[in-house]
C-alpha cells in the first residue's frame, strides 16, 4: 500500500499549530511539519547531463531490485534492541529485507559492545575500508568530515548524489533548512543522513512522575520549582521514598527538566546553547548554572535526589522507579517512562506515570528553554574511499529515502510487522505481544530501525504506534516548549584546525566541570569558590572554546 502522508494525530495536534516555530525543528521555515518532512514518493524524473565542465549528470531513475546487484561491506554499531538477540543486523528480518528489495548482497560488519572508538580508530589508522561506515562524523571523527574527506577516508558525495541519488536529492531540494544540516560549510555532502522527520520527533527527553502518589496526598504534577520541592519532600516523608528524584546523571545531567527551569540545559550532549539574544554560550559558566547548583545542592542535602546519583544507570533508576523507592525520574519515553509502566502495573496495577511539564522559576511563567533534539543527530552512513563500486553503494544507501524504503525502516514487512489502518501503519502482535516474549523494543529491532537510527527519514507515525501507554503517549506534547529551537546550538561544523584545538580544551573543560559539579551538589566545594571556578574555566580556554563556537554558527547560518 502506498504511504500517504497525513496530518498528526490528535496527540500531536499542538506541536503542529506551533507552525513555523517548530517545523523545521531549530530552522526558521514555516509550512505543516508532516507535509514538508515526507520522503520521496518517488524518483525525481531524469534532468539532461550538465556539459563537459559543469557539474554531473542529473539522478536518473531506477528501479529496485537492482538488475545487476552486486557485493557491499557495510561498518556500523548494534544497536542494543538488535544486539539482545542477533549477532549481526543481517540476520534480522530487516536486514534480509534491506538486501532483498535492494538486490544487494551486504557483509554487515559490527564492533564489539563498549569498544566502538578504539575499533572505528583501528580501521582508519589501517586504511583497509569496509564500503560504508556509519558514524558521528561530526563530532566523533577529530577534524569533523571535512578532514574525513581530506583524510582520504570518505568521499565527498554531491557529484553522487546528483548522479545516482533520486530519492535523497528530491527530499532535500524540499527540504532546505535539512539540506542546511547535512553539508559541510564547504558545502559538501558527506554521508547518507538519518533524519527526524517532524517537530514531534524531536521531543525525546523529559521528567515523569507517579501520578498515583500525586492523587494519594492531593498533590497536582509540579510546574513551579516551588512545586517540585513540595512534591518531592511529600514523597520523602508520607510515601517513605528513599530517592523521591532519581535519574542517571551521566545521560541527563544537562538535560533534565529542573536544568531548563533556569535556562542552562543543552541537548545533543551539546555543551553550548543560544541564549535569549541568539548568543552561543557555555551552559556551565553561567550565573544561573549556579542557582541550579544550589537548588540541586539543597535537595541532595534534604534526602531528595537518589544519594547514588552519580553513580546510577539505567536498570537501577528503572528498579527504584518500579519497586516504591524513587516517585520521578527523567529519561526517554518509550525505554525508560513506559517500560516502567509495564513493569511496575505487572505487581500493581494502580501505578502510573505521568509526563512532567518543563517547570519555571515563577508560578504563571512560561518556559523558554527545553529539550529539543536536532532533526540531525550526527549520524549518516559514508561511502569510503576504499569502495570499488561508489554507484552500487549510493543507490543501496538512497533505497531508504524511497517510499518502499521509508515504510521498511519504519514499519517493517507488510502483514508481518505492520499493516495499514487507512494511511496510517498498526503494529502487529508480532511485535506489541510478540510470541518469544521479547520486549517492544527488542521486536523493533528485528523489523525496523526506526526505534534508533540509519540512512533514511524517521516518521512520527512509528513513534505514535510505539508509545503504547495513554500517559506515555502525551510526552511529545507535554515536553514540548515552542522556544526551545530558538536556544537548541545546530550542528556546526569548526575548522580542521579549530577542531583539534576545540577538542583538546572540551576534553579539559569537561573533566574540570563534571567534577566540580559534582562537587557543589554533594556540598564538598563550597559556592563560595565560583568565582575560582569560573576563573578555572577561563584559563582552560573557555573563551577561546566560545570563540571557535561563534564563528562556526556564523558559518552555518551562512550556508
Amino acid at each position: 500500500m502506498r504511504r500517504k502522508w497525513k496530518k498528526p494525530l490528535a496527540l500531536f495536534a499542538a506541536l503542529t499549530m506551533a507552525g513555523s516555530l517548530l517545523a523545521g525543528c531549530g530552522s526558521s521555515s514555516g509550512g505543516d511539519a508532516a507535509e514538508s518532512a515526507a520522503p520521496a514518493e518517488s524518483a525525481a524524473p531524469a534532468e539532461e547531463a550538465a556539459g563537459e565542465e559543469g557539474t554531473a549528470a542529473a539522478a536518473e531513475e531506477v528501479s529496485y531490485p537492482l538488475a545487476d546487484g552486486g557485493s557491499l561491506t557495510y561498518w556500523l554499531q548494534l544497536n542494543p534492541n538488535v544486539s539482545a538477540n542477533f549477532t549481526s543486523l543481517g540476520d534480522t528480518e530487516l536486514g534480509r529485507v534491506w538486501q532483498e528489495n535492494t538486490g544487494v548482497t551486504v557483509e554487515f560488519q559490527h564492533p564489539a559492545s563498549g569498544q566502538e572508538n578504539e575499533q572505528f580508530n583501528l580501521i582508519i589508522a589501517d586504511g583497509n575500508l569496509p564500503d560504508i561506515m556509519e558514524w558521528q562524523w561530526l563530532n566523533s571523527y577529530p577534524g569533523g568530515p571535512e578532514k574525513a574527506i581530506d583524510d582520504g577516508v570518505i568521499i565527498a558525495l554531491n557529484d553522487i548524489i546528483d548522479q545516482y541519488c533520486p530519492n535523497l536529492k528530491k527530499y532535500l531540494e524540499e527540504n532546505p533548512d535539512i539540506d542546511k544540516m547535512v553539508k559541510t560549510d564547504d558545502g559538501n555532502y558527506y554521508a547518507f543522513p538519518f533524519i527526524r522527520g517532524e517537530a514531534g520527533l524531536c521531543y525525546t527527553v523529559g521528567g515523569f512522575i507517579r501520578q498515583d502518589w500525586l492523587d494519594e496526598l492531593g498533590l497536582e504534577v509540579p510546574t513551579t520549582i516551588d512545586e517540585w520541592h513540595t512534591v518531592l519532600t511529600a514523597f520523602k516523608e508520607e510515601k517513605g521514598a528513599e530517592a523521591p528524584l532519581c535519574f542517571d546523571w551521566t545521560n541527563f545531567k544537562k538535560s533534565n527538566p529542573i536544568a531548563f527551569a533556569y535556562g542552562v540545559g543543552t541537548a545533543n550532549n551539546s555543551n553550548f546553547f543560544l541564549d535569549e539574544n541568539g548568543e552561543v554560550q557555555f551552559y556551565a559558566s553561567q550565573d544561573n548554572y549556579k542557582a541550579y547548583l544550589q537548588t540541586l545542592n539543597q535537595w541532595y542535602n534534604e534526602g531528595l535526589i537518589d544519594r547514588d546519583l552519580a553513580t546510577l544507570n539505567g536498570d537501577q533508576v528503572t528498579s527504584k522507579m518500579t519497586t516504591d523507592q524513587a516517585g520521578a525520574s527523567v529519561g526517554w519515553a518509550a525505554s525508560r517512562m513506559q517500560v516502567m509502566i509495564t513493569t511496575a502495573q505487572a505487581n500493581n496495577p494502580d501505578y502510573s506515570l505521568v509526563p512532567t511539564p518543563t517547570p519555571t522559576l515563577n508560578e504563571g511563567d512560561t518556559p523558554i528553554y527545553g529539550f529539543m533534539e536536532n532533526q540531525f543527530p550526527d549520524v549518516g552512513a559514508a561511502i569510503t574511499t576504499s569502495c570499488e563500486n561508489v554507484e552500487l553503494a549510493a543507490r543501496f544507501l538512497d533505497y531508504g529515502y524511497s517510499e518502499e524504503g521509508h515504510n521498511m525502516f519504519n514499519f517493517g514487512i507488510e502483514g508481518v510487522s505492520y499493516n495499514w489502518d487507512g494511511d496510517h501503519a498498526v503494529y502487529t502482535e508480532e511485535v506489541t505481544n510478540n510470541p518469544d516474549g521479547w520486549p517492544l523494543a527488542q521486536a523493533l529491532g528485528k523489523y525496523i530501525r526506526a526505534n534508533y537510527n540509519g540512512p533514511f527519514v524517521q516518521d512520527i507515525n512509528y513513534l505514535e504506534e510505539y508509545l503504547q501507554v495513554d500517559t506515555v503517549k502525551e510526552c511529545p506534547t507535554v515536553w514540548a516548549v515552542e522556544t526551545a529551537a530558538e536556544h537548541t546550538m545546530p550542528s556546526v561544523t569548526p575548522t580542521q584546525e579549530e577542531s583539534d584545538e576545540l577538542a583538546t580544551i572540551q576534553n579539559e573543560i569537561n573533566t574540570y566541570v563534571d567534577e566540580m559539579t559534582l562537587k557543589f551538589v554533594f556540598g564538598t566545594e563550597s559556592f563560595d569558590n565560583w568565582d575560582s571556578y569560573i576563573q578555572t574555566l577561563n584559563d582552560l580556554g573557555l573563551e577561546r572554546a566560545l570563540e571557535i563556537e561563534r564563528g562556526a554558527l556564523e558559518r552555518y547560518n551562512a550556508r
